[in-house]
């Protein structure tokens, strides 16, 4: 990982998660190529799990992307690909630029199973992401998220982020995650 001067580095280094996001987000911005899984797969990434790359600028939301389930063979691959689409394929964004990449911090949260629920008592804001769907559309909300305090606002911005109006009746599941900054 190149030296910078970032939020990130002040005091400590990143985990091995954040570290493979970072340098896969550097490589396709300066080759336009995914880079290739390492070989051997990092210690702790070699099962399969869905995972979201979260990238801030400032300290504000610069692009998120993830998966739900796993969509690659192991975590690493999950971890290259969402980087680059955090960083490059966000519709709420425009794409991260290299000269930028100095100012982002970036985290990885694994996610666990999604398991279903019966209602919104079943929910925590703080140690449970949320998963709303109907009629073939979803949205996701990572836990622990600054300013999400209640399941309201949880499964409101889930709704929105689903196209949802707020009085639809939904399917809910809930997850946990890990969280490598």
């Amino acid at each position: 990982m190149p030296e910078r001067e970032s939020e990130q580095q002040v005091g400590k280094q990143p985990s091995s998660y954040v570290q493979l996001a970072w340098t896969s987000l550097e490589h396709y911005l300066r080759t336009r190529q995914l880079l290739p899984v390492p070989d051997p797969v990092p210690a702790g990434m070699e099962g399969q799990a869905g995972a979201f790359v979260s990238l801030k600028k400032h300290g504000e939301l610069r692009g998120c992307i993830g998966t739900i389930q796993p969509l690659q063979q192991n975590l690493a691959g999950e971890i290259i690909n969402n980087a680059v689409s955090a960083g490059v394929e966000d519709p709420r964004f425009w794409p991260v630029q290299l000269d930028e990449l100095a100012e982002l911090t970036i985290s990885v949260d694994v996610l666990s199973p999604p398991e279903p629920i019966a209602s919104e008592d079943d929910l925590e804001p703080k140690r449970y992401g949320v998963i709303v769907s109907s009629r073939g559309r979803v949205g996701l909300l990572l836990p622990n998220l600054e300013g999400i305090d209640s399941v309201a606002e949880q499964v409101g911005i889930a709704r929105q982020k689903a196209g949802l109006l707020p009085d639809e009746p939904v399917e809910l599941a809930r997850f946990e995650v890990v969280r490598y900054e």
